[in-house]
């Protein structure tokens, strides 16, 4: 038996892609994506990837679960993101001291391919503070992190 359809106000669906915060997020984190991916593409690294490694970087070694924590990730959305880095050998993944955790290290291979990113990181991220203007920039960051603290804490 089909259920008759509820009705749609395309006024309301309108607010929300004017008014909706995650909707506007998700958009611009969509656009900002594919321009680093684009810029970092002679690494052979996604911008996604690029920051796992440098948080693996500065981590030094650290375990799944202290990465996505770091990351503000599900721990199986970045399993499933570090299955690449293991498969091409820029990282090591070993059991930990409670057989229950998994170890990540960055090896020789992540390091050398970090490396070869950072200064293609660096270019993408100078051009997009100069697009913005460095003023904009810096409130645009202060206010994606006050947006961080507060979301995290509903």
């Amino acid at each position: 038996m089909n259920k008759a359809a509820v009705p749609i106000n395309l006024a309301q669906l309108n607010q929300v892609g004017v008014l909706c915060t995650c909707f506007n997020l998700r958009k611009a984190s969509r656009i900002v994506t594919q321009f680093f991916d684009q810029e970092l593409q002679p690494s052979g690294l996604l911008v996604t990837q690029f920051t796992i490694l440098v948080a693996i970087a500065i981590v030094g070694s650290g375990t799944i679960n202290e990465l996505a924590q770091g990351l503000a990730m599900d721990r199986t959305t970045l399993t499933r993101n570090l299955k690449p880095l293991e498969r091409e050998g820029f990282i090591q993944i070993e059991p930990g001291q409670d057989q229950r955790t998994r170890v990540v290290t960055l090896t020789t291979a992540g390091q050398n391919t970090l490396a070869k990113a950072l200064p293609l990181w660096q270019q993408a991220q100078a051009c997009i503070v100069e697009k913005l203007g460095h003023e904009r920039w810096s409130t645009l960051l202060s206010h994606l992190s006050a947006t961080t603290a507060l979301v995290s804490q509903i």
